[in-house]
């Protein structure tokens, strides 16, 4: 598990618009917000990164870079960003399930022949230009996710008032 006002792993992955996304060369003044999902095969996925592409300008008002992260291979990611409502929101693929686990992400197996053999559970994750962890929220499964006006307002409180990182006490 990553602890707030620690280093989280560094990361690099190809976008479906064929170019690459490296988490060290984020230059923002606020956050990055990663935002893991399961995949193609997850409807709740589908509509909960729909939802998030419509309030894109909202995030980069409060200068929050965003990117969507999933263990689908760049055919399957490429398929989700064609078929779904998710216009302007930046989509990487190939997470190794090793690069899952470093980030504290649950791993599930298949249960259908619609999933992948192994993929990752969803998380969001708020990082600090310094690239340390301000906040997490991971999941064991793909119901019940925070509600985007909910972050929003909470990037909204913490800038204002400088609020802190908290839960990396020892």
């Amino acid at each position: 598990m990553i602890k707030p006002k620690h280093n989280v792993p560094n990361l690099s992955l190809p976008l479906v618009n064929d170019t690459q996304w490296h988490l060290d060369a984020q230059n923002n003044q606020v956050f990055t917000f990663l935002v893991f999902y399961r995949g193609l095969h997850c409807p709740i996925c589908k509509s909960y990164l729909e939802r998030l592409s419509k309030k894109l300008d909202e995030f980069k008002a409060r200068n929050v870079n965003l990117i969507a992260i999933s263990c689908d291979s760049e055919k399957r990611a490429k398929q989700s960003h064609q078929e779904w409502d998710v216009a302007g929101l930046p989509i990487a693929y190939g997470l190794s399930i090793k690069d899952a686990k470093a980030w504290g992400l649950y791993i599930s197996h298949a249960i259908s022949d619609k999933e992948p053999d192994a993929f990752s559970e969803p998380g969001l994750f708020l990082v600090k230009p310094d690239k340390t962890l301000y906040a997490s929220a991971i999941q064991t499964m793909p119901f019940a996710r925070p509600n985007w006006n909910d972050i929003l307002s909470a990037i909204d409180y913490v800038t204002e008032h400088d609020y802190p990182a908290r839960g990396a006490a020892e």
